[in-house]
């Protein structure tokens, strides 16, 4: 992606927006916007974007919304092409964390193998389904029955693998599983009172049974019998003219044919059945089954009432039953197995390597650990089952701090110990965990980053400045970088050395447009080497004057302090005291000639301000907000002093004298109903200018931060006070 052209209308309260972001020569472009301008707004809806979520205004609905954004080639980006990287998000956890704890060779060759078994498996569930009665969880029911666990499906079956080679086929095939074992089901099967007259049943029919000169308990029973008649008649066994004896009625029998067979198969059956003292063990039973929750058993029991000495040992009838379906299907039994039996091995090989290796996951967290502090460290549990069988990682935490033995902490619990900067360094680590994998996946991505580093340290700070420059030299990553904090914008547009790459945003009554940002890390030699210009003669007074303090030009600095504070000497000062000020201040401005010279510098200060005042498109430009700053100020102090009426008080006055005036204002009008507003509009000037003006460093952030709209409009309230 080489260009973004970005269109909105209406989204979020950005009215206008229409702007092209070039990438051909820097991936990455950080934009400055202060508080209210529209940094939330863009951020919001690149959001919906990609949430494949339309945009709109929250308050004016009715207007109509427009959202393009696309590349060079007129293709808008897809909602897979853009992730929001916002402030800070309590619960946000990547979903793509599992992606980095595989080995893609491993996992390639562990998927095939499993592939090849999960055919093999489904065709078997196909009929074991239908023969069960069971539509859904076969699996967790086999496997819950030969392991006690319900993930074991494929180990289960290799436990009864030889039982189920040398097992018979019976009858037991017919039963539904899913007819007796269900929970209401088995919940009655266990009380106290059904297993009392089923060990009554059982005990009348193994004493039948033991009688029957056909049947056999434990030896030879009817299913045994019935399949035994099935085999000899699939053989041909009798239309070959062979004949068996049978012992039956006491004396041994020839059968000839095959209905001979099962009449008398049936016939002893009926005969064990139809027992008055086990029918009448039976109906004491079926009282128990009036409940209408077993209707559905009581009907089945009732046409299969041979099974009921199965049910004095469920778990055991559990196992006859699944060996039965398996037996059943083992032809679909043998073909699975042995695809399973060849793969064990390898996938046993396979886990063993996966759960030892190092993978990019781990590669993330050493990142963190590296370079962020915070009192914790992070490790994954079921790192094996993560890699190789799509479940999703449990992440466990361990506390360490001041040396102290590290100690495992839920996550929910470490929330509440941790400060704010270190939570949204918890946020931070996860917003890795999804660009390290969408790096591995290739993803091309737009990264929006929406103030990522607010509330954080300068060590952490720093930490996220230095991680999205690693990103920023990824192949198809590009990042537009979103902040108030000029202090963040400025070191980022210099890590990152995106100068001539960032942005200040303005906004007007038609819209928002984007303007070059100006290189704001030591503004003064810019503006001494232009004092010829209004604007940046009246910007390096502050400055001027620190310096003056600092070399100890003690009446320079007063007289410079008259130009920021009103002074007795304030409005007498004129631009050639300026112009000598600082032609023995500054280096290489001893021939300094300034414009004017006779004009008063508080006049020159107004006049500057109030033109900058009514600029309706105001760059976002340093020299202009302190011109604001100091013309407020000076305003401001001309209305306390005229108010106040009390020369000794203001000539006593050295330092924070803008404060006192105030406060001296305040004491003497509190109770003048007139003057309220007048007080909130100078309390609003106490709170914005003071620090902005005397500032002994480099550091101007926060005048920076500040809206010009608010500047513009408080010098406007200031010059409309009345005295």
């Amino acid at each position: 992606m080489k260009k973004l052209s970005i269109k909105l209308k209406n989204c979020y309260g950005i009215k206008n927006l229409e702007e092209e972001i070039d990438f051909s020569k820097k991936k990455a472009q950080v934009i400055y916007a202060p508080n209210g301008i529209m940094k939330t707004s863009f951020a919001q809806t690149m959001c919906d974007l990609s949430n494949n979520e339309e945009s709109r205004d929250r308050i004016y609905t009715d207007r109509e919304t427009e959202r393009i954004i696309q590349d060079e080639n007129n293709q808008k980006l897809q909602p897979e092409e853009v992730f929001v990287i916002k402030p800070y998000e309590a619960d946000y956890e990547s979903p793509k964390l599992s992606t980095l704890l595989v080995n893609k060779e491993l996992k390639k060759e562990y998927d095939e193998i499993l592939a090849e078994i999960e055919i093999k498996k489904e065709a078997l569930l196909i009929e074991l389904k239908k023969t069960s009665g069971l539509k859904t969880e076969v699996e967790e029911a086999v496997s819950q029955v030969f392991t006690k666990e319900k993930n074991k499906f494929l180990v289960a079956l290799g436990r009864i693998e030889n039982e189920i080679l040398y097992e018979e086929k019976n009858d037991l095939e017919k039963i539904s599983y899913n007819k007796i074992f269900n929970d209401k089901v088995e919940d009655f099967l266990n009380t106290k009172g059904f297993k009392e007259k089923l060990a009554e049943y059982t005990k009348i029919y193994d004493q039948i049974l033991s009688n029957s000169t056909f049947f056999k308990k434990g030896i030879f029973n009817h299913y045994q019998a019935s399949e035994i008649a099935k085999n000899l008649k699939s053989h041909g066994f009798f239309k070959a003219e062979h004949s068996v004896y049978v012992n039956s009625d006491t004396q041994k029998k020839e059968i000839t044919t095959e209905k001979q067979l099962e009449d008398l198969i049936q016939k002893e059956k009926e005969t064990i059945l139809s027992s008055t003292d086990l029918q009448k063990s039976f109906e004491e039973i079926d009282k128990k089954l009036k409940n209408e929750d077993l209707r559905s058993f009581r009907e089945y029991l009732l046409n299969n009432q041979d099974i009921l000495p199965e049910l004095s040992n469920l778990e055991l009838f559990k196992e006859k039953l699944w060996k039965s379906y398996l037996v059943t299907h083992i032809e679909l039994f043998k073909a699975l197995m042995d695809v399973y039996n060849k793969g064990k091995k390898r996938i046993q090989e396979i886990t063993d390597e996966a759960s030892k290796q190092a993978t990019r996951w781990q590669e993330v967290i050493n990142i963190f650990n590296r370079r962020f502090s915070v009192p914790f460290k992070v490790a994954i549990e079921n790192k094996q089952d993560v890699i190789l069988n799509r479940v999703s990682p449990n992440i466990q935490f361990q506390f360490q701090e001041n040396g102290d033995s590290p100690r495992p902490i839920e996550r929910n619990k470490l929330v509440e110990v941790l400060s704010n900067g270190e939570k949204r360094a918890l946020y931070i680590l996860n917003i890795i965990f999804e660009v390290e994998a969408r790096k591995e996946e290739h993803q091309k991505t737009l990264f929006v980053i929406d103030d990522i580093a607010d509330s954080f340290d300068y060590k952490n700070k720093y930490a996220i400045i230095e991680y999205l420059n690693d990103i920023l030299h990824e192949g198809d990553f590009y990042q537009i970088i979103l902040t108030h904090n000029y202090d963040f914008f400025r070191t980022v547009s210099g890590r990152l050395q995106l100068w001539g790459y960032n942005y200040n945003t303005i906004k007007s009554k038609d819209g928002i447009k984007f303007v070059k940002a100006e290189h704001y890390n030591n503004p003064f030699k810019k503006w001494i080497k232009n004092l010829d210009v209004d604007e940046k003669l009246i910007a390096s007074i502050p400055f001027v004057r620190n310096l003056a303090e600092f070399c100890g030009h003690d009446e320079h600095e007063t007289k410079l302090t008259s130009l920021l504070h009103v002074k007795p000497d304030t409005h007498t000062l004129k631009v050639i005291d300026l112009q000598n000020i600082y032609r023995e201040i500054l280096h290489n401005k001893a021939d300094l000639v300034l414009t004017n010279p006779q004009k008063n510098i508080i006049d020159l200060i107004f006049e500057v301000a109030e033109k900058i005042s009514q600029d309706t498109e105001m760059e976002v430009e340093l020299e202009k907000k302190i011109i604001l700053s100091i013309a407020i100020r000076l305003k401001t102090e001309e209305f306390l002093i005229k108010k106040i009426n009390d020369n000794i008080f203001v000539n006593e006055l050295k330092n924070n004298q803008t404060l006192r005036l105030v406060e001296k204002y305040k004491s003497l009008f509190k109770n003048t109903p007139a003057e309220q507003e007048n007080i909130k509009t100078i309390e609003r000037v106490n709170l914005m200018t003071p620090e902005n003006i005397h500032i002994n460093s480099f550091m101007y952030e926060p005048i920076l931060d500040m809206s010009n709209e608010h500047l513009k409009n408080l010098y406007q309230e200031i010059q409309a006070l009345r005295a």
